[in-house]
This record gives structure tokens, C-alpha cells and sequence, in this order.
């Protein structure tokens, strides 16, 4: 373990929850530095040997090796964060072993509460320092994802239309145990991956897990266009388009800093501007 500026390790197979979490960690510990991102199970070991972060923040369930599996191979070595998107199977798990965890979508106040337990943690003074002994709690979360799981009620509310027919006018977004209804008008752009949709307003982001083709059959042409296979955006919000290279542009926002892609495809609705 380091006595100099933590370092940390976010293994995630979802794009937007290893940026949304990197974000999140820069607003409540800056002096935190994120040294790299795995995508799944046996890149978050061969990237921990290489980097030797203080704390890995490790999501439950990945493709191939899983957030068990690779819990295993570092455990001892770090402070381990599991991330799940289920509460329920693992929440006694995580309690009785007195393991951090934060489950999908983030929630501000329980990163804050985990981050200040770690800086205790990590502590030269604290007889917390050394990382928790974690393989009885790894066996009994093992033997938890080897049954079947209904995702509870907040997974399944962490992203929705507002209602079910009509012109999309409010999109719901669950954070941790708040609901959020943010209205279509501020919405700048959305942008997915293969589990998620990130919703962008002026005010912040939020994750859904509505897809996009979903969305941009609910939204109003005239004001929402999709200018790439996973990114929507609000006419409105864009401040100018620059052209790129092979036909393609890149969309400055008004807002926001993001320059989004315009592919190939949909270049055409740009020409004039």
C-alpha cells in the first residue's frame, strides 16, 4: 500500500458506468487518481499487477472472467469496492462482511459515504489500513450469483418512458432510491452503449437503460435527431458542426464541452448549416 496520493482501479464491461464512476470519484475525491479501466474480469487482474492501485472497484457481474473470479486473484492486495445491480441477493453478503459496495445507477451520498470509509481505510494511522480478508464473503457472493436473480425494482426503474404512448415528454431515471423525471426539452443528447443510455442535460447526466431506438421513436423529429448509432441530439444544443475526415463532422455543444461524431450516414442533415 502507497502512504502517497490513492490510486485506483474501475473494472466495468459498461462504457458509461467506468466514465460515469471516474466522474463521480473526481467530484468527491480529487486527490484520487483513476490509473485505469478494465472491461472485464482478467483485464482488471492483468492491469491491478501492472498498476498496483489501493483500491479496485470491481463490478460483480462481466463477461469471461467475473468480478468474483478476479476478487479472488487480488484479494488482500487492495481495498476492493464490489458494484452490483443487484441489491438484494448481495446486500447481506456485503454487510455481515463489512465489504463497501455500491449498486447501479450510482448514488451520490453512498460513493461519498464509501470514499470517507476508504480514506479510513487507507490511513497509515488507522488499524483499518490493511484491505479487509474477503474470500469467505467472495465464496458465499459466489454461490449467490449461481442462482437464478430478479432484478429488484430499482434496477428495473433505472431507466423509462414516462408513459407508455404518445410524444415523449418526461424520461424517468432512478438514482439510487430517488426518482428523477427529467423533461425531454432539456435534454442536450443521449448517448448509449450496449446496456445503457446516457441522458445529458445542462444540469447533469443520468443512466437509463432504455435503448436508444426506442427513444428516438418516442422523441419529436423536428427537434431530435440520431447523428450516429449511439448518439441522439437535441438540435436545439448544438452550437456548431465541424467537418472531419472520410465524411464524417464532429457536434460542438452550447452547454456542454462533449463533441459528439456525426457518422457517414448522417452527415446529409448538416449540410447546410
Amino acid at each position: 500500500m502507497s502512504a502517497a496520493a490513492p490510486t485506483a482501479l474501475i473494472a466495468d464491461d459498461e462504457p458509461l458506468l467506468r466514465d460515469c464512476l471516474q466522474r463521480s470519484l473526481a467530484d468527491v475525491w480529487p486527490a484520487l487518481t483513476v490509473v485505469a479501466q478494465a472491461r472485464n474480469g482478467r483485464e482488471a487482474v492483468e492491469l491491478f499487477e501492472q498498476h498496483r492501485p489501493d483500491i479496485v472497484f470491481l463490478d460483480v457481474h462481466m463477461p469471461g472472467l467475473n468480478g468474483m473470479d478476479a476478487a479472488r486473484q487480488i484479494a488482500r492486495q487492495a481495498h476492493i469496492v464490489f458494484v452490483t445491480a443487484y441489491q438484494d441477493y448481495a446486500l447481506q453478503a456485503f454487510d455481515r462482511g463489512a465489504i463497501d459496495y455500491l449498486v447501479k445507477p450510482l448514488e451520490d451520498l453512498r460513493l461519498a459515504e464509501t470514499v470517507e470509509r476508504l480514506k479510513a481505510r487507507l490511513s497509515v494511522a488507522s488499524p483499518a489500513a490493511a484491505p479487509v480478508a474477503l474470500e469467505a464473503v467472495i465464496e458465499e457472493l459466489a454461490r449467490r450469483m449461481a442462482r437464478p436473480v430478479v432484478p429488484p425494482a430499482a434496477a428495473q426503474e433505472a431507466g423509462g418512458l414516462a408513459s407508455d404512448t404518445g410524444p415523449l415528454q418526461w424520461i424517468r431515471a432512478s438514482v439510487g432510491s430517488t426518482l428523477k423525471l427529467i423533461p425531454v426539452d432539456e435534454i442536450l443528447f443521449l448517448r448509449s452503449d450496449e446496456k445503457y443510455t446516457l441522458v445529458a442535460t445542462m444540469d447533469g447526466e443520468a443512466l437509463i437503460r432504455t435503448p436508444i431506438r426506442e427513444l428516438i421513436e418516442r422523441l419529436d423529429p423536428q427537434r431530435f435527431v440520431q447523428v450516429h448509432r449511439s448518439v441522439v441530439v437535441n438540435l436545439h444544443a448544438i452550437s456548431h458542426v465541424t467537418r472531419g475526415p472520410n465524411e464524417t463532422a464532429d457536434l460542438h455543444l452550447k452547454a456542454r464541452p462533449e463533441v459528439l461524431p456525426v457518422s457517414r450516414s448522417y452527415l446529409h442533415l448538416f449540410r447546410q448549416m
